[in-house]
């Protein structure tokens, strides 16, 4: 008998019984417990461990057996990725040669780029659809759409409406049809202003549905963008549980939800955010190039007033008709949870996030409408969602858009007494930054005060100090505790005597206790990028509250902060000191002595040249002129250093060795410029600031008046050179003042 019949008969003889016995069987819930049983039986006979019944009431959430669920599971059997079949070879070959053409950009002007892209639409017509469904086509597609003018753009969307669903959860598809309407976005603004039109600048129309006409050719008529998003919008709003869980579908719903509320879509300074991963972003910016539509993505947009309403309706007929149970699985989905957090955040810009049986509501499992009312399942469930991955972002979103009432409640019951367990674990560390950065009133940040105040010195030493920074940014934003924080600092870092508190900016800096930084070796001491933001942002304390330090900046010797200008992250803390409006002129002119005969030696070097641009910025045209004479000697050194060409190109230093009037005259006006325009903008908001934080004064403890027995002097007007041209400014305000009136605003 040959081996593998051997092998045949005896796979059939140790599971042949089974089979026969799970085949008569129909595979449903019935054959589940039966199995279940089975396996109980089994292991009781055989003496090992069985699992008592769990209970109804012993689960954490709530069983729907209506709504959402019946709905997915309809739309599962309805919906399936768009399919057209595939690509003709010859048609896959003449895109991948377009995508050579835009990759070398071969194109002599833009007219010809123009006709190159009506080329290519003309190529692929009756066709796009297919295009748009293959890996490599959908991706050469993207980078068209990037050089395509508005009316392409409208074009190609329109194609997609009858199948915008079956596109949306395509794999490849997706992507096209969400860089459709990142465009759209762009577009949508123009058309707003009216800078749209239906008329082709070339000879004739890329679609033959034209006729030329001298140089423009009237095109087909298509809905307009504001028609094709709402269109969209209503269709997916349909399946819209369906599509938050698909894997790719769910971006395109996010960009859909910021087009139509015209929130900046690309947020640089909110990576978190971002609708495309750094990956993506990475490699769309590598093949695809980073073309001029894409930067006003970065930006708040007008959008038509309809899309106010339809965003409203859209919000609320998903919410009411998402279940309890679905709503409260896509907190810890991947997937899904970013969609709903985005929802939620639009719910509370319209005020309708925060009442009973709102989408909040169904996800905090009553907490909005019963917070007063103990529900331990509630409870359980909340502490879960401190400590997931996913959820923690949720409950970080919501911790932002909350209301005073709301945000009290959640730090009330899942947040005091808990606070060192919640601040040291390693996810729910973020959650409590989120509510302690997210303060709603200064009664509410000291009451955070208070309780973390103590713990100051285990989450500073223990590798929590962003804990802190977030209760620190908190004062800056709501202007209070400021002096609570510096006495918290000072009991955290052991810093009791004035001598002491002294070195507060160097605790901060490196991050260490008075009785280490003492016996420490200073030049082999590091800074801390989370000390050195402590530091930024108390900087930004007004008058008594960044006093202990900038008198503790102004104690160190000039070779210490001169190592500072050439660290990085020292070198943010200088820049800090001079940026800072809050810091006074007199601390300002310390540092700008620090620079007296090492310009050159800062401006050689990567992050001093950093610095020495900063003093440019802000010094007078005397400190500037003895700066320039310096650059003049050491001419020769700065040409060959890479960093010091920019700083001798920045100060004009080739023009003051030829025409030095001429170079004074130049920067007069600048400062002319800058006193004039910050008058009609009103930038000088600092002085009426500091005028009231000095009359709103607080009688300061023992901590502080110790630390600060000589507070700082009062800022005295920077001394100018050029005091005679004040009739002249007076002259330049007047008239923007006229032209402003008559031109019903400021002059752009």
């Amino acid at each position: 008998m040959g081996a593998d019949k051997k092998r045949k008969i005896r796979r059939g003889k140790r599971g042949g019984d089974a089979k026969k016995q799970t085949d008569n069987m129909p595979m449903d819930v019935d054959t589940d417990v039966h199995m279940a049983e089975t396996e109980q039986s089994t292991s009781k006979s055989d003496g090992g461990y069985v699992a008592p019944p769990m209970e109804t009431s012993d689960s954490l959430f709530y069983v729907d057996t209506k709504g959402g669920l019946e709905r997915m599971e309809e739309d599962m059997e309805k919906i399936s990725p768009a399919s057209y079949g595939l690509v003709n070879p010859d048609l896959q070959k003449y895109m991948k040669s377009c995508e050579e053409m835009l990759d070398d950009s071969r194109f002599e002007s833009a007219e010809d780029r123009e006709i190159f892209v009506n080329n290519v639409y003309t190529e692929m017509k009756n066709y796009e659809l297919q295009l748009t469904t293959d890996n490599s086509c959908s991706l050469i597609l993207e980078k068209i759409f990037g050089i395509s003018s508005d009316y392409q753009i409208r074009r190609f969307l329109s194609l997609t409406r009858e199948d915008i669903v079956r596109l949306t959860v395509h794999r490849f598809s997706s992507h096209a049809i969400q860089t459709l309407l990142l465009l759209s976005a762009v577009a949508l603004e123009h058309e707003v202003r009216g800078e749209t039109n239906d008329f082709d600048t070339s000879a004739a129309a890329e679609d033959g549905d034209g006729e030329a006409n001298g140089h423009q050719a009237v095109r087909t008529q298509l809905p307009t963008f504001e028609e094709l998003v709402l269109e969209i919008a209503k269709t997916m709003t349909a399946h819209w549980t369906y599509l938050m869980a698909d894997e790719f579908a769910s971006h395109v719903l996010r960009v859909l939800l910021l087009v139509m509320s015209g929130r900046p879509i690309e947020d640089q300074t909110n990576p978190k955010g971002a609708v495309k991963s750094k990956r993506s972003a990475k490699y769309a910016e590598e093949r695809n190039g980073a073309p001029a539509q894409r930067q006003a993505l970065t930006q708040t947009r007008e959008v038509p007033a309809s899309f106010g309403r339809a965003l409203k309706k859209l919000l609320s007929t998903t919410s009411a008709t998402m279940s309890d149970i679905v709503a409260r699985g896509f907190i810890n989905n991947t997937v899904g949870s970013p969609v709903l957090q985005l929802m939620i955040d639009l719910q509370a810009e319209y005020a309708q996030a925060e009442y009973a049986g709102s989408l909040l509501d169904k996800c905090l499992m009553g907490l909005v409408s019963e917070g007063s009312v103990d529900n331990s399942r509630r409870d359980a469930a909340i502490r879960l969602m401190f400590e997931d991955v996913v959820g923690s972002h949720f409950l970080q979103s919501v911790a932002r858009i909350a209301s005073q009432k709301l945000l009290q409640t959640i730090y009330d019951r899942y947040v005091r007494g808990n606070l060192k367990a919640l601040a040291f674990h390693p996810i729910a560390n973020f959650v409590v930054q989120s509510v302690f950065s997210n303060a709603k009133s200064e009664r509410q940040l000291k009451a955070m005060i208070t309780e973390a105040g103590p713990m100051f010195e285990s989450l500073l030493f223990k590798n929590r100090p962003g804990v802190v920074r977030a209760l620190i940014d908190s004062c800056v934003r709501l202007n209070a505790g400021h002096l609570e924080i510096i006495n918290a600092l000072y009991a955290g870092f052991g810093a009791k005597s004035s001598d002491e508190r002294k070195e507060l900016i160097n605790l901060l800096a490196f991050l260490l206790k008075y009785s280490d930084f003492v016996n420490a070796d200073y030049d082999r001491l590091q800074f801390k990028i989370q000390g050195a933001l402590i530091i930024q942002s108390i900087l930004q304390f007004p008058g008594d509250g960044n006093e202990p330090i900038v008198e503790s900046f102004s104690s160190q010797s000039p070779e210490r902060i001169l190592s500072w200008c050439k660290d990085p992250s020292g070198s943010r803390i200088v820049e800090a000191v001079l940026k800072s409006p809050q810091v006074s002129a007199r601390s300002k002119q310390q540092v700008f002595a620090l620079f007296s005969g090492r310009c050159s030696e800062l401006s050689m070097d990567k992050f001093g040249s950093r610095i020495f641009e900063t003093f440019w910025d802000i010094a007078d045209i005397g400190q500037k002129e003895k700066a320039i004479q310096e650059l003049v000697l050491q001419e020769t050194q700065l040409k060959d250093n890479f960093f010091g060409r920019f700083v001798l190109r920045n100060c004009r230093v080739d023009q003051y060795k030829r025409r030095a009037e001429e170079w004074r005259e130049r920067e007069r006006g600048l400062e002319r410029k800058k006193l004039m325009f910050n008058d009609i903008l009103g930038k000088n908001a600092a002085a009426p600031a500091d005028a009231k934080s000095s009359n709103s004064k607080k009688s300061v403890g023992a901590d502080v008046s110790a630390s600060s027995k000589k507070p700082l002097s009062k800022d005295k007007p920077a001394k100018k050179e050029d005091t005679g041209n004040a009739d002249e400014i007076d002259s330049l305000f007047k008239k923007s003042q006229s032209r402003t009136s008559s031109n019903g605003g400021v002059d752009k």
